[in-house]
């Protein structure tokens, strides 16, 4: 089942006429995404990968009707696009660009107040709910179907967590890359609500990072709002210097404050086991699942 997109979901790529695009949309279209329009201004006719382009998202919408977009364009544009997806109703965005200014951002985050899109991203691999649909850059490879709900700040670790899921026999509902810039439209709270509400969705495994205290308030949410669904995390960063930003542009220790050693003890303080290493993120998974009576349901040979 999983959240947000499914098989039936229609999706437009923004952007589509790039090469990044181009290749990603095969990518889309063969893990059995419904990709039904792409939108590149002034090349309106044409097609890429079968796919119908449009001059403008409103157009594609009306002809399609797409609920969804994938956003792969310069930064320089893509806080319009997200915009552009707004305002022609669109019930989900998923922009992938990085290197988006914070001031964009912000200038998106207040635009979208009021409306009922949902943005995923920027600077972010997607989402990709197991043999339905994939909006990005996750390979679809390397996750099965499972009852684990995944969702992560790191891009990398998304894949490198899925992975070791299913080498150990774990599939995911859904997989969630919220992606690790400071200001942007899905955060930690809003993935696990959705989590929360999806019957098909046992446990959730949460990978963060340094900078920020994104993952201390979702460890008091978690607390007060999902006591039933046991959750699994991972906080990347332990290593790095205070100061120093390492790989995101929200991935900084600033004032003291952000540290990994800051939310792996304000996760444990709510019961929430966080994995040592990279290494054992699938382990810990499993331990996680075993503990709560729940392995046998979400283990699949």
């Amino acid at each position: 089942m999983g959240v947000l997109v499914n098989k039936d979901t229609k999706v437009i790529v923004q952007g589509i006429t790039g090469k990044q695009a181009a290749f990603h949309t095969r990518q889309m279209l063969d893990y059995g995404t419904k990709i039904v329009g792409g939108v590149t201004p002034g090349k309106a006719g044409q097609e890429v990968e079968g796919v119908p382009v449009f001059n403008t998202v409103q157009e594609a919408v009306e002809a399609t009707g797409a609920t969804a977009s994938v956003i792969y364009v310069p930064a320089r544009f893509a806080a319009d696009s997200i915009m552009e997806g707004v305002d022609a109703g669109l019930e989900l965005v998923v922009c992938i660009t990085e290197h988006i200014p914070v001031e964009d951002m912000v200038k998106v985050r207040r635009y979208m107040e009021g409306k009922k899109t949902r943005l995923i991203g920027p600077n972010c691999p997607g989402i990709l709910t197991t043999d339905e649909a994939k909006l990005g850059i996750i390979p679809g490879n390397i996750q099965k179907k499972g009852h684990v709900g995944l969702v992560s700040r790191s891009g990398t670790l998304t894949y490198e967590a899925a992975f070791q899921l299913m080498n150990a026999g774990i599939g995911v509902t859904t997989a969630i890359g919220i992606g690790g810039d400071p200001v942007k439209g899905t955060d930690f709270i809003d993935a696990l609500a959705l989590f929360k509400d999806d019957p098909e969705t046992k446990a959730v495994l949460m990978i963060g990072e340094i900078g920020g205290n994104a993952e201390e308030t979702a460890a008091q949410w978690i607390k007060e709002n999902m006591p039933d669904k046991p959750v699994t995390a991972f906080i990347s960063g332990r290593q790095a210097p205070p100061g120093k930003r390492m790989g995101h542009a929200g991935a900084i220790i600033s004032g003291g404050k952000g540290t990994a050693a800051d939310k792996i003890k304000a996760l444990n303080e709510v019961g929430i086991e966080v994995a040592d290493t990279v290494a054992h993120i699938g382990d810990t998974v499993v331990e996680t699942l075993k503990k709560a009576g729940i392995y046998d349901e979400c283990h699949t040979c």
